[in-house]
């Protein structure tokens, strides 16, 4: 752009100090792209990597003229641009807390502002506090990204609280008020997903709907474009189809986690499925052969079943849950994994049929070796896939509450139910 006289001067000064803005808010949005998609096998040359763009920035930032930050707007824009470009990193950095501090001070209404100085305040530890920054933020209007950090928040400060079922609701419901804004924003369904996965575990790791319904949340998170760089979306997502039992698509999706960022524990994941995979399959080949199978048959087929339950085997089962039908089974082995949830059982029924047993939300001394079951309402699935050359195919039941299970004729007790916290590996 060139001018040959006067006023043209003027006008040309006056974009270039705009443009310098712009490029420095432009260099501190690419610092914060940089950390989101950048995961190298070493995670220390990501903080080196954001350490020296971060020191870029700022001498970009301190190439602005003093007298282009003397009004009141200009100052607060910088010291927000400063403490932004500080708080890139991982830990808390009281430097950048200053900064943000005296953003809003000087201009309340800088939503972008209270944002970072929540996120600051947040690694800080002051999580009531960095939560009134973000209902500052939203005070200035609605915001999907504050709500989306703001649902984070909820469930950070869930853990271990007494209100914590309150916490986790008011994140899903913050949450889905960023969904509302922008339907089609990818890391707004991303993180409904997340919070409706954290309630899964908070509530016992129970609840098949939660699952459900935080498995059609990153699945809507897919469609965005700028998702697919997101490890820890594929991570969770498997994280939530392997308690769905869908093994080949958690392994899927674990490995591409890995791929996408190697400093996550996916390949331990892919391992230990793999290990479980492999030891149910062995156990049933060993039971297949077994010759005791038959005298248990006899045995189960004189129990009685309630008259409101329609009695059946496993081949007779549909895929899902079967209402009203009861199975009856013999108890065969305890599988015995570092798992905390589900227990894996090996049964089989009066057909002489094995099948694997998973259990959530009951305790692991309800269930023992040689017990006769009754299972009412079972969960069907059948398991059939080939991985890395290997074909996986067997039958599998799972039940979810105490009261689905009758051991050896008799109810369990309202003790061995288990809704105790449990903590995913997943990204909040």
């Amino acid at each position: 752009m060139s001018y040959s006289s006067g006023d043209s001067n003027t006008i040309t000064k006056q974009e270039r100090k705009e443009d310098v803005w712009a490029e420095v808010t432009k260099a501190a949005d690419d610092l914060y792209a940089l950390r989101d998609t950048y995961f190298p096998q070493n995670p220390l040359d990501k903080i080196s990597k954001l350490q020296s763009e971060s020191d870029l920035a700022l001498r970009l930032l301190d190439s602005i003229p003093l007298e282009e930050r003397k009004s009141p707007v200009q100052r607060a824009t910088y010291e927000y641009l400063r403490g932004k470009i500080l708080d890139v990193l991982p830990d808390y950095r009281k430097e950048a807390d200053d900064h943000l501090s005296k953003a809003v001070k000087l201009n309340p209404s800088l939503t972008d502002a209270w944002l970072c100085l929540g996120n600051c305040i947040w690694k800080k530890g002051d999580l009531s506090t960095a939560k009134n920054c973000f209902k500052l933020a939203l005070s200035k209007g609605p915001n999907k990204k504050i709500l989306c950090l703001l649902s984070m928040l909820e469930r950070r400060m869930a853990q271990g609280a007494e209100d914590q079922a309150k916490l986790v609701s008011e994140s899903i419901q913050h949450a889905k008020d960023a969904i509302s804004l922008d339907v089609k924003d990818g890391y707004s369904w991303y993180n409904l997903g997340n919070a409706l996965l954290t309630s899964f575990f908070m509530t016992g790791a129970w609840d098949h709907n939660k699952l459900l319904q935080s498995l059609k949340a990153y699945q809507n998170a897919e469609k965005d474009e700028s998702m697919k760089s997101n490890p820890d979306l594929y991570f969770n997502s498997a994280t939530v189809n392997k308690y769905l039992e869908n093994y080949e698509r958690a392994l899927t999706e674990f490995e591409t986690a890995a791929l996408k960022d190697p400093s996550l524990n996916a390949n331990e994941e892919v391992e230990k499925m793999v290990n479980l995979l492999n030891k149910l399959e062995n156990l049933l080949r060993g039971q297949a052969r077994a010759k005791r199978l038959a005298s248990m048959a006899s045995s189960m087929a004189a129990v009685n079943v309630n008259s409101s339950y329609k009695r059946a085997t496993v081949d007779l089962l549909l895929d899902g849950l079967n209402k009203a039908v009861a199975i009856v089974g013999k108890v065969l082995f305890f599988v015995k994994l570092e798992n905390v949830t589900p227990l894996y059982y090996l049964v089989c029924d009066s057909k002489q049929i094995c099948f694997v047993l998973s259990v959530y939300g009951i305790s692991n001394d309800a269930i023992k070796e040689g017990d006769q079951l009754t299972l009412l309402e079972p969960s069907y699935h059948c398991v059939d896939f080939i991985w890395k050359d290997k074909h996986y195919h067997f039958k599998s039941i799972r039940v979810d509450f105490v009261e689905q299970v009758l051991v050896n004729g008799k109810a369990l007790s309202p003790h061995h139910a288990v809704r105790s916290s449990i903590y995913a590996q997943h990204k909040p």
